[in-house]
């Protein structure tokens, strides 16, 4: 059964452990290409790169191409209600949240994908 981690570097770590972190850049890459958001994140990128720089684009996003980003949402298939239900009333936080459940959405995809 899937069980999200509890914040970005769990779920980072889980991936490593699980030896799918390459695929879940991959799946990131794929998503945003889809959005027309190219990133194109190396699949050798550290965790820890990989969370800075996906808050950098969110941040971006949210402050200059707006419509874009919540584009990205739908096509990540980022729930609604979890994006409602965040404070964005500081937009540098509100990046690190956002960008978290998107990692946990790619994640879920790929933990799936390679369950069945």
């Amino acid at each position: 059964m899937f069980i999200a981690p509890k914040n970005t570097d769990l779920l980072l770590s889980e991936a490593q452990k699980e030896q799918l972190y390459f695929k879940l850049v991959e799946q990131i890459n794929k998503d945003f290409s889809l959005a027309n958001e190219s990133v194109d994140f190396d699949t050798n990128i550290s965790p820890i790169d990989l969370k800075i720089q996906l808050q950098e684009k969110i941040y971006k996003l949210i402050q200059f191409k707006f419509a874009e980003y919540l584009n990205l949402l739908y096509i990540i298939d980022v729930p609604e209600s979890q994006i409602k239900s965040l404070d964005g009333s500081d937009i540098y936080e509100l990046s690190e949240q956002v960008s978290f459940l998107i990692l946990k959405r790619e994640w879920q995809k790929v933990w799936f994908r390679n369950r069945l």
